[in-house]
């Protein structure tokens, strides 16, 4: 089943819809479609959340990630998933078929994973050798070191019932309509956050995996603090 056959309309929900194609090579385009809309999702005034969709292809794991480029474009590729990661506004993702490539450093970078039953989903491979690009490290952070043992070291394919075990995916759906009722839960959970509250909760979690506990103090004493005013601001 195609990504593209199960694409929402945006009447579907208030969320921006994007279909990525994971099948081609890094380009200035692709950099540039994240980049413009990690540009919408600053501002908060204008929508809630964002889907992703990648669209996959038979035999997308053989072809080279991110292809014959140069270090520059790579590091405005890993700046633009980096603004996405801490966008201010909710980030889903939709995948199906053969992934690899952009694919999973989106998947890594969203707060909510659906997929197909038939989704195979691979790290990028450029030259016979893993690409060690930033998913490495999303994918030690969110899975701990064991769990991303496989994928990282083997390039194991990861299915969607081991991508469920695993934690990276959230829902399987089996049709068009399992994909657009998953993504309006998924909708409703994410639109319930308060201005920055989402970027704010990612943060925490994310940084309690590098950080000790007297450095991450600070930053969570200020989230209490900001969640206590906001408290004494709605009872006034």
């Amino acid at each position: 089943m195609s990504v593209s056959e199960l694409l929402p309309t945006r009447t579907e929900s208030t969320g921006i819809h994007v279909l990525v194609d994971s099948s081609e090579p890094l380009t200035e385009q692709l950099v540039g479609q994240l980049a413009r809309l990690c540009d919408e999702l600053e501002d908060a005034e204008k929508t809630t959340f964002a889907v992703l969709h990648i669209e996959g292809a038979p035999g997308v794991r053989e072809r080279p990630w991110p292809g014959e480029v140069g270090i520059h474009l790579v590091n405005k590729w890993e700046q633009a998933l980096r603004r996405l990661e801490r966008s201010p506004a909710g980030v889903v993702a939709v995948a199906s078929g053969e992934c690899a490539g952009p694919a999973l450093d989106i998947l890594l970078a969203a707060d909510h994973r659906i997929v197909t039953a038939d989704v195979r989903l691979s790290a990028a491979v450029t030259s016979g050798r893993l690409w060690p690009g930033m998913a490495v490290h999303r994918l030690a952070q969110q899975l701990g070191v064991a769990r991303a043992r496989r994928l990282v070291l083997f390039g194991t394919e990861v299915t969607a019932r081991e991508g469920v075990e695993l934690g990276l995916f959230d829902h399987v759906a089996v049709d068009r309509a399992g994909i657009s009722d998953a993504i309006l839960s998924a909708a409703e959970l994410l639109s319930g956050m308060i201005g920055g509250e989402l970027a704010i909760r990612r943060r925490l979690l994310l940084d309690a995996v590098t950080t000790s506990y007297e450095e991450s103090l600070g930053a969570h004493l200020a989230a209490c603090d900001r969640t206590l005013r906001h408290q004494s601001a709605n009872r006034a």
